[in-house]
């Protein structure tokens, strides 16, 4: 265990529930990110949607309409036909930008059976971390994440949550230890409120957080090998909650990037 990561545990106690409230949703003011609001809002008020899927960059290429990613949604299609799940993930999201979307409309009135979310990659960015700084980036993830949990507990009552740790970042070693961090304090508030944990760190990278080959496109991004691994880990929760998936799939069709189509 590196000493940032000890020092990290050391110096981190629980979020407070103050930092939670006082937790700031942000919405992004880009056009095309407008756009894709739109598109998830009314993504939300079509189809069946039991299995909802939260997130950024990393959850939105494995579930979109993109042709850049049709591997990764037939990847995703392999996994979760049948189980009616939708993506509503945005590429370059923080945890301030993910709230501000459930805040917003996108979740109202789904009522799905299980959510899945990943959120924090890009809180955590390309900076470079010391102990303090990593302290200072870890309660605002972690926040930010608490936060997002609560609304979606708010708005989807009878969901059950699978929450995913925070992915490494082979772009940015120094980051590794503050995100061993966030997770271990995930796993412990999971705990804490009956939520599943994910957590395949392990699984995708070495102790140090770096990626082992294949299982990343840019040491960031997973690849096809990545994602089978993130659904090889939800996929015994998504049976034990829904049983074993349709023949038909009622969810509504994939959404994508505006910019993509233009």
């Amino acid at each position: 265990m590196s000493l940032l990561r000890i020092s990290l545990i050391t110096l981190m106690a629980t979020t407070s529930v103050n930092a939670i409230a006082q937790f700031q949703s942000l919405p992004r003011q880009d056009e095309n990110s407008k756009i894709a609001h739109q598109q998830l809002l009314d993504k939300a008020g079509k189809g069946r949607i039991d299995v909802y899927f939260l997130g950024d960059s990393i959850t939105r290429r494995w579930g979109c309409s993109d042709r850049a990613y049709s591997d990764l949604y037939e990847n995703w299609r392999s996994h979760f036909h049948g189980w009616n799940a939708a993506n509503f993930g945005w590429g370059g999201d923080t945890t301030r930008n993910v709230l501000w979307r459930v805040q917003n409309g996108e979740l109202d009135g789904v009522n799905p059976k299980v959510i899945v979310l990943q959120a924090g990659t890009n809180d955590i960015g390309g900076a470079a971390y010391d102990a303090m700084k990593g302290q200072a980036k870890a309660d605002e993830v972690v926040a930010g994440i608490e936060a997002i949990l609560a609304t979606c507990q708010e708005k989807a009552p009878r969901a059950a949550i699978l929450l995913t740790g925070v992915f490494p970042r082979g772009d940015n070693p120094t980051a590794n230890p503050v995100i061993s961090a966030i997770n271990d304090r995930l796993a412990h508030l999971a705990k804490e409120h009956d939520i599943r944990f994910i957590n395949i760190n392990n699984q995708l990278a070495d102790s140090e957080g770096r990626p082992h080959d294949g299982m990343t496109v840019d040491g960031l991004h997973l690849s096809v090998t990545g994602y089978d691994l993130w659904a090889a880990a939800l996929k015994p929760h998504l049976t034990g909650i829904l049983g074993a998936p349709d023949d038909e799939d009622l969810a509504p069709p994939p959404t994508g990037d505006p910019s993509a189509a233009n």
